[in-house]
């Protein structure tokens, strides 16, 4: 069973990202922040990350770049978050280590495909 964690500071978003995805068989934890992500990327080692990428004070794109940089959690697939479908928003999460990108409000079926792809 594929462990996913959202990181995601939209309280709808991320229950309705967690509802779906638990019905398709995936196990889901959840952070609220940058930071809180991180540390439960550390704990949990997921199979991949959704990183939401506008988080307030630690965007998506700081926080994978850290998770990214801990040889703990550096091997764990990112996909990036974002209700933004500019070019300039897929490269610069691209950048940041992300290893694919998907525009909100997300297409669940196109999603899950990525993840089956990505997953560790």
């Amino acid at each position: 069973m594929t462990s996913v964690l959202i990181i995601e500071d939209n309280e709808m978003n991320r229950d309705m990202l967690t509802r779906r995805l638990e019905r398709k068989g995936f196990t889901v934890t959840s952070a609220v922040d940058g930071p809180s992500g991180i540390a439960a990327a550390r704990e949990h080692l997921p199979d991949i990350i959704l990183m939401d990428v506008a988080l307030g004070d630690m965007d998506g794109w700081e926080a994978t770049r850290a998770i990214k940089a801990d040889e703990s959690t550096a091997h764990i697939p990112v996909i990036a978050l974002t209700a933004h479908a500019l070019e300039s928003d897929r490269k610069k999460s691209i950048e940041a280590g992300c290893n694919d990108f998907e525009t909100k409000p997300v297409d669940i079926n196109r999603l899950i495909e990525k993840i089956n792809l990505h997953a560790c």
